[in-house]
């Protein structure tokens, strides 16, 4: 709650400097902190999804949060929404165009950039949204219940379905809402972009999540040391992903030397957008890159978390350097309603997300796969002697997760 009230404190002062802009800079504030979050959310989805595709044991325990992550989708992200879908036409200037001289990028992008394809977009991909993260929870949380093969089965189900949909929302989300602020631009691999970006910060924030839990003991009977080495290697696999993303996209645009493409970096090399470019090719890649080359680093909770909050700011500068120009086409600026929208937002997501994760267990307690995750593995019979199965020599010793050491 403190969050929000200081993120309202932040807006009304930014409101008053802005003065006749305070319209813009609001819209385009709150877009950022929006697509900010959204991030989370569908980086958490993905997991979920990915954690059931696999058939993953490992993931078990942080399922249940990154379950209720993904459920704020609908209703708490759908009413952060509403106020991109009424500042629609201050944000994005085609919606402003007169239908009979729309310029040829616009006319190539029919029907799908008209303010009725717009609404309609939005209305799908929260449905998509709702619709995977409640049944997800739903039968995560029936799992807990019964202990049945049913909620197993049916959460593969929804995920084996849900990896198509999430792809083709995420990918109309990042267009519509953040591409679609420059419709001139051309790009296939933006929704790749987009993805790799949320996965990326969704992973460090669920490494800190699990840890804070951990040393409350939330979690700790339950974790083991994999959990935090297959989060930091996941983490690392993803900057290499993003980078390679990113890199080709810029590579794609500057060999094909288009203007109707290369528009959009020339913009984003004036001013101090140059030097904002350069801190997330050194700060978004090769920081957390090299960090995380070490295998022991990934247990070391002092050197984790301050690379995982690093994570955080490189994911809002690169999201800033894709929205903002079209506002401050001459330089970076960091406004007071850029800190006040995101504030207020982190101080609602997370109030919206204590309050789910309190009402239900906080891992997956009838899971059969929790055993697994914990360290323990059932023996394996080797030879009969005697006429019964020998299953001494598998009893599994795998060490388990205990506080100390380097964290």
């Amino acid at each position: 709650m403190k969050l929000m009230v200081a993120g309202l404190v932040f807006i009304g002062i930014g409101l008053l400097v802005a003065g006749s802009h305070c319209k813009e800079q609001f819209a385009f504030s709150w877009l950022l902190g929006f697509m900010f979050f959204l991030s989370l959310c569908g980086g958490s989805l993905f997991l979920v999804i990915a954690h059931h595709l696999f058939d993953a044991g490992w993931s078990v325990p942080i399922r249940r949060f990154c379950e209720h992550i993904a459920s704020l989708f609908f209703p708490w992200l759908f009413l952060l929404f509403l106020p991109i879908a009424a500042l629609a036409k201050t944000l994005y200037s085609w919606m402003r165009e007169n239908p009979k001289y729309m310029d040829h990028a616009l006319k190539a992008k029919q029907p799908l950039f008209t303010m009725p394809m717009f609404y309609v977009v939005a209305a799908f991909c929260f449905f998509i949204w709702w619709l995977l993260s409640s049944r997800l929870r739903y039968w995560s949380l029936k799992q807990d219940e019964t202990g049945a093969a049913e909620p197993t089965h049916r959460m593969r189900f929804f995920s084996a379905i849900g990896i198509f949909l999430f792809a083709i929302t995420l990918t109309l989300a990042a267009i519509m809402w953040m591409k679609a602020l420059e419709h001139q631009w051309f790009s296939t691999m933006y929704g790749v972009y987009y993805f790799a970006g949320s996965v990326w910060i969704t992973l460090a924030t669920a490494y800190v999540i699990t840890m804070i839990l951990d040393r409350q003991g939330v979690l700790t009977d339950v974790l083991h040391e994999h959990q935090y080495y297959f989060l930091g290697s996941l983490l690392f696999a993803f900057t290499v992903f993003y980078a390679y993303v990113t890199f080709a996209q810029y590579f794609i645009i500057w060999n094909g030397n288009m203007p109707e493409e290369t528009f959009w970096y020339v913009l984003r090399e004036k001013g101090t957008w140059w030097y904002i470019g350069l801190v997330i090719i050194f700060g978004h890649f090769f920081v957390p890159f090299l960090g995380l080359l070490r295998i022991d680093v990934k247990s070391v909770f002092s050197y984790m978390v301050p690379l995982c909050a690093w994570t955080w700011l490189m994911h809002y500068i690169d999201l800033s350097f894709n929205i903002m120009p079209v506002l401050h086409p001459n330089g970076f600026v960091l406004h007071w309603m850029d800190i006040g929208c995101w504030l207020f937002m982190a101080g609602f997501m997370s109030w919206r997300f204590l309050v789910e994760y309190s009402k239900h267990p906080p891992f997956p307690i009838k899971d059969p796969r929790l055993i697994e995750a914990m360290g323990y593995y059932h023996p394996v019979p080797t030879q009969i002697s005697g006429g019964e199965l020998d299953q001494t020599d598998n009893v599994s010793t795998a060490p388990r997760h205990t506080h100390g050491g380097s964290r």
